[in-house]
């Protein structure tokens, strides 16, 4: 997915996390109807996520679905907490 990212559209991110979702999903041993119990979401949004043409999917969704699979802690990899800045280091310091 690193080829290119930024010249490629949200709609075309989204499709590529939706394929590799399911390939998560299958290696878990899950069915569709399986994550859709465990995240209260439908079939067919899962499907749809799957196959790339959920494009809307919320945070929310996403989040129900890693949950589902047992790699919500992926979720951190998204935007992980950033270090603390230099300038806040140099206040500490400057405090001490």
């Amino acid at each position: 997915m690193q080829d290119n990212i930024y010249e490629k559209s949200g709609a075309e991110l989204i499709s590529e996390v939706g394929r590799r979702y399911r390939d998560y999903r299958k290696r878990m041993g899950l069915t569709q109807k399986e994550v859709s119990h465990k995240s209260g979401l439908s079939v067919f949004t899962i499907s749809s996520f799957e196959k790339g043409s959920g494009t809307g999917i919320t945070m929310a969704s996403f989040t129900k679905l890693l949950r589902a699979i047992d790699c919500l802690d992926e979720i951190e990899k998204i935007l992980p907490p950033l270090p603390e800045s230099p300038r806040a280091l140099y206040k500490k310091q400057k405090q001490k």
